[in-house]
């Protein structure tokens, strides 16, 4: 069939459409969809452009072009934001709705292609040319047309969206183009994949664009139903899977069979046997497994209660490890481990000795109290391994929950035990070495006070009826050795001190480091920077001028800091030397010396105080405790024309300031006895003034150092600074005992002073302060300010009946 006959049969058929439709169309874009000839479709317009143009159609020849828009999203379209290709319609019947909006009935009738577009401001109007499909009826048509409509008929049956009235309405047309065009708009598909069918003048080329869309889209749509299909198997499983379980529980329960139902509960059922846990436990464990079983697998409450069964089963009841009570072995381990510490080694020996005759023994609680550095830590380490037990540490820092320490209760979501049956559980039996550190620096808040409930952990008399909330039973610790460590004494609570045995671990002396850096430090640096196979050695002088310049503490971690800090400049010269003149057969010696500590280490950060030796009016060198050590305390006094006021800085604390006054009242109420005019404080403004102002101080040790100042500056006689001092004073000027001797002295010693005046009632402690502390030493106990005064400012002269009234 040629176009001109194809042409006659449309207009007999349409009553001469052809002639009727007039060659200037105004034109309606349309978003979202394309109308295709022979389809009827009720078109929403709401543009102001988009109603002119149907109004105008409307009211004239009822013909329109209707073209799809390229982006629906955009609100104004231009020209070239529409497709030139598309359908002549007539408007079959309009509607003015009351928000605005009209509706247009229309009737596909012919494609059409815009040719021009003309100068119409008010709407899209433009010349259309009539666009008739040309084609030939032959097989490949006919085979084009049954192969299209099979196709077709498959996916109105695959697709939910299309009614199966849609293949019969199929089925009644007869010609191919109209068959073609009710495929194409029934297709779910993008615009621009549509529009192609419009673009193509060649019926054979649009059945070939519809097939191809149409196998496209049945692959497609296969492809979600096996999905579906698949899924809805996966939920009829589970649902098959639940009833059948459910269906033998009811089965089970009217047979009284108690044989569990699954291999995970068998599981669960054996190692609560075999964790030989105590009756009321085991009970406990099988309630809930019980429970389990009876709970379906979907439920949140089975994960709780499975996550319960397996903590009560993972932590220890029976499984022990056998101690090494061999006193010769563990003395051996522990001397290996530690230099010095011989209070500790001595408690851990007797210890063993206790436990070779009793074999059990509880009240095994000791705390470590000592600066950072001393080797607290460690010690609990090697205190395990010399007695072959497990070791677990927990650090106790800045915890604040209570429920850290004794677990979270059940019904809180991620709820677990808490830090002591998370350890034993680490542990794996029911005797390890548990090191608590840092028990000093614990807080408390609104959650609770951890602190308290430490009490029941370290109390022996409690522990073995330990009680965790989370597992809700009984928990025996009484055969856990627990090892505390602290760095202040008076910041433990004093009921948990009171559980604890107590021993203070002193700060090192210059000979003790230096032993530790040769037998510990040095070979551990040596082995971690490589240098095992070069000779290397570092003197002893080397050593000491690390100690006595670079590091300035009680304990020896700077000290390995500093050393780790020479053996890496060591390693890269060596590296440097051999990449240079290549690796050389002869083993060389590198000696570390003085100077290449110097060459290494640069500045010494650290110098001995020039002005020891120096006699100074008002100026005195008195002693402290802090929480690194002893340390020395500069005190210096003026005495200025003024108001008569009294000045203290150096961030002194409010105990130190009350001393300072204290000092004060007794030199003027005894300036006679002294030699000073009583009227000395009038018109005189006395500042004292304790070095190294940003450091807080307190505490009421500094009494007898702010006394000697004041009357070294008040007399105007020089006080002699090679003699250190420490003693809390009265208003009566006695000197009353202080704490942390050991230190102050370790301090004194450190720092070349020779001379130390201490409180008369602190030479009973000097009894237990190790004879290599005290050795170079001259001690003087002085119980007045008025017998200290001829060791300080042996210039100034005390009346003798001040020295008898005081004796007296």
């Amino acid at each position: 069939m040629t176009q001109i006959e194809r042409i006659d049969n449309i207009k007999s058929n349409h009553n001469n459409i052809l002639d009727s439709i007039p060659g200037v169309l105004p034109i309606l874009p349309l978003r979202d969809i394309v109308i295709f000839p022979y389809m009827i479709f009720p078109v929403l317009v709401g543009r102001e452009q988009s109603i002119r143009a149907a109004n105008y159609a409307s009211e004239t020849s009822k013909y329109i072009f209707l073209s799809a828009q390229k982006k629906s999203s955009v609100e104004d379209p231009k020209k070239e934001d529409i497709y030139l290709d598309g359908t002549i319609a007539k408007i079959v019947q309009i509607l003015k709705l009351p928000n605005g909006l009209i509706k247009i009935l229309v009737d596909g009738l012919l494609q059409g292609r815009i040719t021009e577009f003309t100068d119409e401001s008010q709407f899209f109007e433009g010349k259309i040319e009539i666009v008739v499909p040309t084609y030939e009826n032959d097989h490949e048509m006919n085979a084009l047309v049954r192969q299209m409509s099979q196709l077709f008929k498959d996916y109105v049956k695959i697709n939910r969206n299309i009614p199966n009235e849609a293949v019969n309405a199929f089925d009644n047309i007869e010609e191919p183009d109209r068959k073609l065009f009710y495929a194409a708009a029934n297709i779910t598909q993008q615009i621009d994949v549509k529009q192609t069918i419009l673009q193509k003048a060649n019926l054979k080329e649009q059945f070939y664009d519809v097939i191809k869309i149409l196998n496209s889209e049945i692959d497609i749509l296969r492809i979600e139903k096996e999905i579906d299909n698949k899924v809805q198997e996966n939920i009829a499983k589970t649902q098959r899977k639940f009833i059948i379980q459910e269906q033998i529980k009811i089965l089970q329960d009217e047979l009284g069979d108690e044989d569990d139902a699954s291999p995970e509960f068998t599981k669960l059922r054996d190692k609560i046997k075999k964790a030989k846990m105590p009756k009321e436990a085991e009970t406990k464990a099988l309630e809930e497994l019980n429970k389990l079983k009876k709970t379906p697998p979907m439920s949140p409450e089975s994960t709780v209660i499975r996550n319960y069964l397996e903590w009560l089963v993972d932590v220890p009841w029976a499984n022990k490890t056998k101690d090494n009570l061999n006193i010769t072995h563990v003395q051996k381990i522990l001397d290996e481990d530690h230099f010095g510490l011989e209070k500790p080694k001595e408690r851990i020996v007797e210890h063993i000795a206790v436990l070779n005759l009793v074999k059990n023994m509880r009240g095994q609680i000791l705390c470590f109290v000592g600066p950072p550095g001393v080797g607290k830590t460690s010690l609990g380490k090697s205190i395990a391994r010399a007695l072959g037990r497990k070791f677990v540490r927990i650090s106790l820092g800045g915890i604040r929950d209570e429920a850290e320490i004794r677990g979270h209760r059940r019904t809180y979501i991620g709820s677990m035990p808490g830090k002591i049956i998370q350890s034993m559980k680490k542990a794996g039996t029911i005797n390890p070495v548990m090191l608590l550190d840092e028990i000093d620096k614990m807080s408390m808040d609104f959650r609770g006070d951890p602190s308290s409930a430490m009490l029941e952990v370290l109390d022996p008399e409690q522990n073995h009826t330990f009680n965790d909330h989370y597992l809700e039973v009984d928990y025996d610790l009484s055969q856990v050795m627990f090892i505390t460590t602290a760095n202040v004494r008076y910041n433990i609570p004093l009921p948990l001190q009171d559980r604890m045995e107590i021993i203070e671990l002193p700060g090192y002396l210059e000979y003790d480091k230096i032993e530790i850096a040769k037998r510990h430090i040095i070979p551990k640096q040596i082995e971690a920077h490589g240098l095992a196979k070069k000779k290397v050695s570092v003197s002893d002088a080397a050593i000491k001028k690390i100690i006595s310049e670079y590091t300035r503490e009680a304990g020896v971690r700077n000290l390995e800091r500093e050393l780790a800090s020479v053996f890496r400049k060591l390693t890269r010269d060596i590296v440097v030397k051999e990449s240079l003149n290549g690796k050389s057969k002869q083993k060389h010696q590198y000696l570390v010396d003085e100077n290449k500590i110097e060459e290494y280490l640069k500045v010494a950060r650290f110098r001995h105080l020039r002005h020891i030796k120096e006699k100074k009016v008002g100026s005195v060198t008195g002693l402290a405790w802090t929480s690194v050590g002893g340390e020395l305390l500069a005190v210096d006094v003026t005495i200025m024309n003024g108001s008569e006021k009294l000045t203290l800085t150096g961030q002194l604390g409010n105990v130190m300031k009350e001393s300072a006054q204290a000092a004060l009242s007794y030199i003027r109420s005894e300036a006679r006895s002294f030699g000073l005019s009583p009227d000395f404080y009038k018109g005189k403004e006395v500042h004292i003034h304790l070095p190294e102002g940003a450091i807080p101080k307190d505490g009421p040790s500094a009494g007898i150092t702010m006394a000697m100042a004041l009357l070294s500056a008040v007399s105007g006689k020089p006080a002699l600074n090679d003699v250190a001092m420490t003693g809390e004073i009265t208003l009566r000027g006695n000197i009353l005992p202080i704490g942390g001797l050991n230190e102050k002295l370790l301090a004194a010693k450190r720092n070349d002073i020779k001379t130390v005046l201490i409180p008369k009632d602190n030479s009973v402690d000097l009894s237990e302060i190790p004879d290599k502390v005290k050795d170079g030493l001259k001690i003087i106990p002085v119980d007045t300010i008025a017998s200290a005064v001829k060791y300080v400012i042996p210039d100034l002269k005390v009346s003798p009946k001040l020295k008898t009234q005081k004796k007296k």
